[in-house]
């Protein structure tokens, strides 16, 4: 035995004894029991770094040990390939995402064996490949024909620098996660997939994932975020116009003092057209940061719309206010606000001298609201005359009350909501899989019928570092379905559309 390792000289041997040998090649063998270990595919960088040494050893780590165990393991590997860091790098080095993609593959790939890491290099794949985004986009098509995705605008995260949208998670400190520049909000058309249609059933089986830590399993729940709640109208005084506000806190509607709208409300953009103070407002807050951590921490403001809401039971007349901490794309859009018994409301009425009226005390006590707003669940009091026998009910009681007159007279209903939105899939870049839907001449949207699958993204392109090339390039969104003319989406998918289902590959 050699005194030295001599790595160089060794390791190069047993990795060609495994090569020849294809040692970590998977076949199936039914008297064994089956492993499966995925570790999270690398996105194609250029080099390896400790981090990703770190990251396949464990999983090597992990899969090795499983097979010591006479276990059948699959342990394969491939490429997170698609993204906007290719695009960029492109426009950098004045070449096209494709061979730079190819040849930071080809270099990682002889790194990892390097490493000696066990995988079945004979299963390898690269999202970025049309022998791969051909199924997602298949996928789509199966979504659309079942009613799970549609098309909508609606205001999102926008880029200015990158020229793309950013998810919430995507936006730190009001910035763009990967250039650090300022986001926007921007009002564009997006395909949407409708995950809310699966949030009880995710909600219920969060209890079904054994192993996993309970303060994920907590946060899971939080994403989901079930409420249980009643969704009323609001009439607006002098008009035939009314709104919808939906509330967790029934218990506390007769202390609503003023009504909170959206910056894009068709309320809001209705009473800016003769106020220019609303206006500019307007225009303020479609440049705000609207990621959570922002929301919680920004200067609560707003601005007056001169309109009226009519409480729905006790008739009397509120204000309705546009403010920065209501967002159109949550919920309806408004609010009712309670000051007395919510803290963002509270300081809202203070800096703008709003009525506070409190309506909610302890069980055994008075309630002080002079300092601060009580949200605590507690007792009804002070409900008027329009609906005494509110009075001296729990926060249960109180919201079968209401619930029952609101649903009696036609201006509410009881309703689960919850926090998790759909998913926008929908991304102006180019490096991306192409969305594949098609627009008739008459306006009619199909997805691409499964013959002309993949649509393929062209890799021989000029990168400007303006547009995206497939919108650039008229030629390429011109199609024919049934034998009628037709555009392509020039959408591609986000990339988290290819991260999120190549496990089911194997």
């Amino acid at each position: 035995m050699q005194e030295l390792y001599n790595p160089s000289e060794i390791e190069a041997l047993v990795q060609k004894h495994w090569h020849e040998h294809k040692t970590f090649e998977v076949t199936e063998d039914e008297s064994k029991e089956k492993f499966y270990c995925l570790s999270m595919f690398p996105y194609p960088s250029g080099r390896l770094h400790m981090g990703h040494v770190r990251n396949y050893t464990i999983g090597d780590v992990v899969a090795r040990y499983q097979r010591l165990q006479g276990k059948n393991v699959l342990q394969p590997i491939g490429w997170d390939s698609f993204g906007l860091p290719a695009e960029n790098a492109a426009i950098n080095n004045k070449t096209s995402p494709a061979p730079w993609t190819y040849e930071n593959i080809d270099y990682m790939k002889n790194q990892l064996k390097l490493l000696g890491f066990g995988y079945d290099w004979s299963r390898e794949i690269a999202t970025c490949t049309p022998e791969y985004y051909r199924w997602e986009q298949w996928f789509f098509t199966q979504l659309y024909a079942k009613g799970l995705v549609y098309k909508k605008t609606s205001s999102v995260n926008w880029c200015p620098n990158d020229e793309t949208v950013l998810a919430n998670e995507q936006v730190q400190d009001g910035c763009c996660w990967r250039c650090d520049t300022e986001v926007i909000q921007k009002e564009i058309p997006q395909w949407f997939i409708k995950i809310t249609d699966y949030a009880e059933e995710l909600l219920n089986d969060i209890d079904t994932l054994d192993g996993w830590p309970e303060q994920v399993k907590a946060m899971q729940r939080n994403w989901i975020g079930r409420s249980e709640g009643i969704e009323m109208t609001f009439a607006v005084a002098d008009s035939d116009a009314s709104f919808d506000i939906y509330t967790t806190r029934p218990d506390t509607l007769m202390g609503v003092t003023y009504v909170a709208i959206a910056a894009g409300h068709p309320l809001a953009e209705q009473s800016a057209l003769n106020n220019p103070e609303l206006a500019a407002f307007l225009e303020e807050c479609k440049n705000a940061d609207t990621t959570e951590a922002a929301m919680a921490s920004m200067e609560k403001k707003g601005v007056a719309t001169g309109l009226q809401a009519i409480h729905p039971i006790s008739g009397k007349l509120v204000p309705i206010w546009v403010a920065n901490f209501v967002l159109m794309n949550y919920g309806t859009g408004a609010v009712m606000s309670v000051p007395a018994h919510d803290q963002r409301d509270y300081e809202f009425a203070t800096k703008y001298q709003l009525a506070i009226e409190a309506v909610i005390k302890p069980l055994d006590g008075e309630v002080d609201v002079s300092k601060e707003a009580y949200t605590e669940k507690g007792i009804v009091f002070n409900s008027g005359d329009t609906f005494q026998e509110l009075d001296g009910l729990d926060f249960q009681a109180a919201f079968e009350a209401i619930d029952a007159r609101l649903t009696a007279e036609g201006k509410g209903k009881r309703q689960v909501n919850y926090r998790l939105r759909d998913l926008g899939v929908s991304r102006q870049r180019y490096w991306g899989a192409p969305i594949p839907m098609v627009t008739l001449a008459d306006g009619t949207v199909l997805p691409t019928p499964e013959d002309q699958l993949p649509v393929i993204l062209p890799e021989d392109v000029v990168m400007d570092g303006i547009q995206s090339p497939i919108k650039a390039d008229k030629a390429w969104a011109e199609t024919t379905v049934n034998g009628q003319p037709a555009t392509r989406e020039t959408d591609t998918f986000d990339t988290f559309m290819e991260s999120s289902w190549y496990y089911a590959r194997y």
